[in-house]
């Protein structure tokens, strides 16, 4: 049995991975975080706290973590110190602070599982994106969210871009070229992320989170898309990398290599 305590308790996805973790028959939730914690009902077994500093050591196996990007920055490098497993579904974590989580990992002997994502089709979709790259001439990335997601473009988005540019790198296929002169408004052509994959973000009340990669070459396109219509489709990688971290190694950036095991 995984003892497994939850980090922004309180937030929609923070209920969800308490049910999805209570629901499951070889994990059991131990502990509960969030500054709002007492507006989660809640066992009385379980060890609530509003706050990490407050958790006794040991109290989990592994802790996930969905909290804003601005509290976790302060918070991940020093819970992997204590010997707590992580899995971190918070957005916006760069590469200052996953450098700064390997170097805790290797301190302590702590895993983390770091995912931009947990929805298994999104997952897939990076797949298939990385695997069409080098044969298409043009590419460009529309993700779309809920109005209240504080970061843009999404952690989804630039992970995808990223992987595109790799395996066009490494099929040494042409730079992509943006065949815009003029700019009437600023920001048209959206953002340039790794390769020159450009990345437009929608921002709209009823959306949860869908991603669109759109390939161009002459007489022909291709469009992969992934749409999340609700939380519960995150659940099912959240549960994966729960079960995997604590024999993972170091720091695991992203879902796809766990999906291979």
């Amino acid at each position: 049995m995984i003892r497994v305590g939850v980090v922004g308790a309180a937030g929609k996805m923070g209920r969800q991975v308490l049910a999805a973790v209570a629901a499951a028959p070889d994990l059991e939730i131990s502990c509960a975080v969030d500054p709002r914690i007492d507006e989660v009902t809640l066992d009385s077994s379980i060890v609530q706290a509003e706050d990490l500093t407050e958790l006794p050591d040991g109290v989990a196996d592994v802790l996930v973590d969905f909290t804003r990007p601005d509290a976790a920055r302060q918070h991940l490098a020093a819970t992997l110190r204590r010997g707590f497993h992580l899995v971190v579904g918070t957005t916006g974590i760069g590469p200052d602070e996953l450098r700064e989580l390997e170097a805790a990992a290797e301190a302590s002997g702590a895993n983390a599982v770091v995912a931009a994502n947990f929805a298994i089709g999104a997952v897939l979709l990076l797949r298939f994106a990385r695997q069409a790259a080098p044969y298409f001439d043009g590419v460009e990335i529309i993700e779309l969210h809920h109005d209240q997601k504080l970061d843009a473009p999404s952690g989804t988005s630039i992970a995808t871009a990223n992987a595109i540019a790799e395996a066009r790198a490494e099929a040494q296929a042409p730079e992509l070229v943006d065949p815009t002169t003029t700019m009437v408004l600023d920001g048209a052509r959206g953002a340039k992320a790794a390769g020159a994959v450009p990345i437009h973000s929608v921002r709209l009340p009823g959306l949860v989170a869908h991603e669109e990669v759109i390939f161009g070459a002459p007489g022909q396109g291709l469009t992969l898309r992934h749409d999340s219509y609700d939380r519960i489709s995150f659940m099912s990688g959240v549960l994966v990398a729960i079960r995997q971290v604590p024999r993972r190694s170091g720091v695991t950036v992203g879902l796809e290599s766990l999906l291979d095991d």
